[in-house]
């Protein structure tokens, strides 16, 4: 299973962040992760959102650049090693973590974590084959 994700490109200056919270919540979209990695001209802004399509149509329209991105939520123990555990498993598969995000949303006990996989195909094999919980949806 696999999730999507949604990239939005973002000017590094002051209350673009905020407008783009301010979009999704007058369109009704819930986000349930986040994430922004920036540099000192842009940022790449990572959500997952309850409602994907009505999501990107909204930013859109807000004159926001979006990408959509297929990435894989796992679910993993809350206590320590447990993210040490999956993250032995790629690199002993050599599967090669682009970057990863994460959220306690779910169950009591487990953190969602979210991959984005140089290899989706290959990672998403590798996680099910080893009895870990894959999540399409929190």
């Amino acid at each position: 299973m696999q999730i999507k994700q949604i990239s939005v490109f973002l000017e590094n200056k002051d209350g673009r962040l905020g407008e783009v919270t301010r979009v999704l919540a007058n369109a009704a979209i819930n986000i349930r992760a986040i994430s922004i990695a920036d540099t000192a001209d842009f940022g790449i802004l990572r959500l997952i959102v309850d409602k994907n399509d009505a999501a990107i149509d909204a930013l859109t329209k807000a004159g926001f650049t979006t990408r959509l991105t297929d990435v894989v939520a796992v679910e993993v123990g809350d206590t320590p090693g447990s993210l040490a555990a999956v993250m032995e498993l790629f690199r002993s598969a050599r599967v090669n973590i682009e970057y990863l995000y994460a959220s306690l949303e779910g169950q009591v006990g487990k953190a969602v974590v979210i991959f984005k996989l140089e290899n989706f195909e290959r990672g998403l094999k590798l996680v099910k084959d080893n009895g870990l919980s894959v999540v399409d949806t929190f």
